[in-house]
């Protein structure tokens, strides 16, 4: 019986009350790959949203009162962002013995890898070829060199390419396979505070404002939005803000035509589908927590990109090109980075230093530059970790610390070092790094 004939049975039987959830189990029943034709039902009707606090306007200003929220989920360790910083974070938690619950506020992992389309995996070899960048990140090439056309450039000493889908896709296996926690959909707006003492997290999602509890918060939301809301101290910084897009047809431009034409730019670099290439855009540097702006590039950016490629097409032999999407992520590459116990420098990059807390090593340099763990650690809030290009650097440093790689190697080490925070009843800046370093190196990672 398919769901159609099921409600013309319950509607003749007068029990149509109340429904809402059996099709909801129905639905999480059937085939995906399957239409079951399009149906909808009441699941209450005359309803009124309950536990509302909306704000008032109170002598010209508007204030938000005090409400309690429903707690959505507990966890040991609970991580915002579900960028390559924050899926390496969760991951390794979990991995690591703790409990583990992951926030996203897009409907799917990688953020601007996947969903912003920075499809080249680059900073994570030094001079010679050493990959410096290993872990978790090099579980993942290792896992999409067995997918096909996930990954092409997979060589020693070369930045590979990947397919955003392939990627998605990988990244929801190791996730489920993990056994980690997940709630997509949510923006992570506030922190929840015991003094100076992180004790969760606030959600703004369609299903309200909830909270999540947790011992340790893991802050990979790339802004630092949590940190910031908690009250740590960060420096707020601008960047150049652009928008990647693909083209398709690639395989089909026949130069020879253009005879005396200019050769067209912005053609971008390949991609592992064929005809297609992924092209990056630096943009304007601007304040990318500002959200005037942020919505003027975004559009400025859709109507570049069109018009850039009608331009081309215009060009004898590049007639068949085709725009096949624009990211749906803005490329926001750096806004609030933390002021940490301790701080990525240039000096120890130059210096190819040796720190005895270093939790990971960077690369895209002559020589690795060392992480060290205080670099995660918040100066004076607690039970808060920072992953990602967020993380207290240089100035000098952001452009290397917020590559993807470098973003895996923050994550893994945040990730071991909430799990060992949990297990051993510490905050995180009373952690035996002793204890995170020999875990970090039982999954693979490169500390020198």
């Amino acid at each position: 019986m398919n769901r159609r004939q099921l409600l013309r049975v319950l509607g003749a039987s007068g029990v149509t009350a109340g429904l809402g959830l059996l099709g909801n189990q129905q639905a999480g029943a059937q085939n995906l790959g399957e239409s079951s034709g399009f149906q909808s039902h009441v699941i209450a009707g005359h309803e009124v949203l309950g536990n509302r606090a909306c704000p008032a306007i109170v002598n010209g200003r508007v204030i938000q009162p005090r409400r309690e929220l429903p707690v959505l989920h507990k966890t040991d360790v609970l991580v915002l962002g579900a960028g390559p910083a924050g899926i390496a974070a969760a991951i390794a938690a979990q991995r690591s013995g703790a409990d583990v619950t992951l926030v996203e506020r897009y409907g799917h992992f990688g953020g601007l890898w996947s969903g912003g389309l920075v499809l080249i995996i680059t900073g994570h070899i030094v001079q010679g070829g050493k990959q410096v960048c290993q872990g978790l990140g090099e579980e993942m090439m290792r896992r999409l060199d067995k997918l096909d056309g996930a990954i092409i450039n997979r060589r020693p000493g070369v930045d590979p390419t990947v397919d955003a889908e392939a990627v998605k896709y990988l990244m929801v296996e190791m996730i489920e396979e993990a056994g980690v926690h997940v709630f997509l959909h949510c923006l992570g707006v506030d922190a929840i505070m015991d003094r100076q003492t992180v004790c969760g997290a606030v959600l703004e999602s369609k299903s309200g404002r909830q909270a999540i509890l947790a011992k340790i918060v893991i802050d990979a939301s790339g802004d630092g939005d949590l940190f910031a809301a908690a009250g740590a101290e960060y420096e707020h910084r601008s960047h150049n803000v652009g928008l990647v897009s693909r083209i398709g047809n690639v395989d089909k431009i026949d130069p020879r035509q253009a005879q005396g034409d200019p050769k067209p730019k912005h053609l971008g670099a390949p991609t592992p589908v064929a005809g297609v290439n992924w092209v990056n855009q630096a943009g304007p540097e601007v304040d990318g927590l500002d959200v005037a702006t942020l919505t003027r590039l975004e559009m400025d950016h859709r109507k570049f990109i069109w018009k850039n490629l009608q331009k081309t097409r215009k060009t004898p032999g590049y007639e068949k090109l085709y725009l096949l999407e624009t990211a749906p992520q803005l490329g926001v590459r750096v806004t609030r980075v933390l002021g940490g116990v301790k701080t990525i420098a240039y000096d120890d990059l130059k210096a190819n230093a040796k720190l005895p807390d270093v939790v990971g090593l960077g690369g895209g340099t002559p020589t690795p530059w060392p992480i060290p763990y205080g670099a995660l650690v918040p100066t004076k809030i607690d039970n808060l970790l920072a992953a990602g290009r967020c993380v207290s650097a240089e100035r000098r440093m952001a452009d290397l610390v917020r590559l993807i790689p470098n973003c895996f190697v923050t994550g893994h080490a945040a990730g071991v070092a909430a799990a060992v925070a949990v297990k051993d009843a510490c905050r995180p800046r009373d952690v035996e790094v002793a204890k995170v370093q020999k875990i970090l190196r039982q999954q693979e990672a490169y500390l020198g």
